[in-house]
């Protein structure tokens, strides 16, 4: 499903060069539940947005589904974007004068699905989350784990390939971090490959494996055991 070998990222930083990732190699199967933890400037948000096509890599090989992903233009990324990838953010992102239907459905506006057909997904996906009733709420109405429930419907509708997670659970309370987590676990049954970034280590053992880096590279990666990843609400 992924594939990285030898990934490296610089950024300039005034007359210097800040090397962020340092010859990354990393395979992820489809199907996965992956969390990558590190402390700050560890690389791991670096890592997300080269995985996500939201920044370019300076050395190396990055395959998604057998795509070779290198020097695509942003009309090429957005395409693939929008085609193989959901995006979860801990900050939500969501559009604040738009209900949390309009929200889910916006992916489909960018697939040019008709204005009553992506709504009427939308309400499915919503009904799945179990948040059908908050359809015509907009997010300021919405309490924190609504709004990310809304937020993982918006990165399913478009069935991608891939969800990434940029701490998804991190503006929330310990009891809907797993609620969510749960979530996430009964996607990734689905056959949805899912990558989170963490902090919270009773997140990252929840997942199948956690990717470690430190310093921009991966320091070692942890196998969970099956006990490990039982929700325990």
């Amino acid at each position: 499903m992924i594939e990285l070998q030898g990934i490296h990222k610089s950024y300039d930083v005034g007359s210097n060069k800040l090397h962020v990732l340092k010859g990354i190699d990393l395979t992820i199967e489809e199907g996965e539940l992956v969390s990558i933890m590190g402390s700050s400037g560890s690389g791991k948000s670096t890592l997300l947005n080269i995985l996500g096509i939201l920044d370019t890599y300076d050395q190396g090989e990055y395959h998604l589904s057998g795509k070779h992903i290198k020097n695509l233009n942003e009309t090429k990324a957005a395409w693939y974007r929008n085609q193989m990838i959901g995006f979860v953010f801990q900050s939500f992102n969501l559009i604040p004068f738009k209900n949390a239907m309009e929200n889910v459905a916006l992916p489909l506006y960018y697939q040019k699905v008709s204005r009553k057909r992506r709504n009427k997904i939308a309400l499915e996906y919503l009904d799945r989350m179990g948040i059908k009733e908050w359809a015509e709420h907009t997010p300021n109405e919405l309490s924190g784990g609504q709004k990310q429930r809304v937020a993982i419907a918006r990165s399913m509708i478009s069935k991608p390939k891939v969800i990434l997670a940029d701490e998804p659970t991190g503006a929330l309370d310990s009891t809907t971090s797993f609620e969510v987590m749960n979530l996430f676990k009964e996607i990734n049954s689905e056959g949805i490959t899912i990558i989170i970034v963490t902090h919270e280590k009773d997140i990252s053992e929840r997942t199948n494996r956690v990717i470690h880096l430190k310093d921009g590279y991966i320091e070692n990666i942890t196998v969970n055991s099956p006990e490990m990843n039982i929700a325990n609400v």
